[in-house]
C-alpha cells in the first residue's frame, strides 16, 4: 500500500492512503489542488497542486477528478475592472429596459389579437 506523506497546518507531517487524498485538476493550470481529511485534528485540508505535486500524486495511485465548471469561467478578461457605479447604471439601465421590453410586447400581443381577428372575419 502506497503511503503519502502530506503536511496539516495544525498537526504537520500525517501519512495518508491514496484514498484519503482528493486530486482535482482545472483547465487553468494554477486552480488545480489536492485536499485531505487530517487523521490527527480532522480538519479539511486544501493546498494548490501545482505539475510536480500532480505528477506525485499520480505515481501514488491518486486518481484525478476533473473540474466542473462552466466554459467562461476560464475566459480572460481586459480592460478595466467594473466598479459599483458601473453596476449602478447597469441596474438603472435594466429596470428601464425591462419597462421598454414590456411595452414592446404588449403592443406585440394586441397586434397579433387583431390579424387573428381580421383572419377569422374574412369569408
Amino acid at each position: 500500500m502506497t503511503i503519502i506523506k502530506a503536511t496539516c497546518p495544525v498537526c504537520g507531517d500525517v501519512q495518508l492512503s491514496r484514498d484519503q487524498v482528493r486530486l482535482v485538476l482545472h483547465p487553468v493550470r494554477d486552480r488545480s489542488f489536492y485536499s485531505f481529511t487530517c487523521n490527527l485534528c480532522e480538519d479539511e485540508v486544501r493546498k494548490p497542486a501545482g505539475p510536480e505535486v500532480v505528477r506525485l500524486l499520480r505515481m501514488g495511485g491518486v486518481v484525478p477528478e476533473s473540474a466542473d465548471f462552466p466554459a467562461e469561467a476560464a475566459e480572460e478578461h481586459h480592460g478595466p475592472v467594473l466598479t459599483r457605479d458601473d453596476l449602478l447604471d447597469f441596474v438603472t439601465w435594466l429596470n428601464s429596459a425591462t419597462a421598454i421590453a414590456a411595452a414592446a410586447g404588449a403592443g406585440l400581443h394586441r397586434r397579433l389579437e387583431e390579424e387573428d381577428d381580421s383572419v377569422r372575419q374574412q369569408p
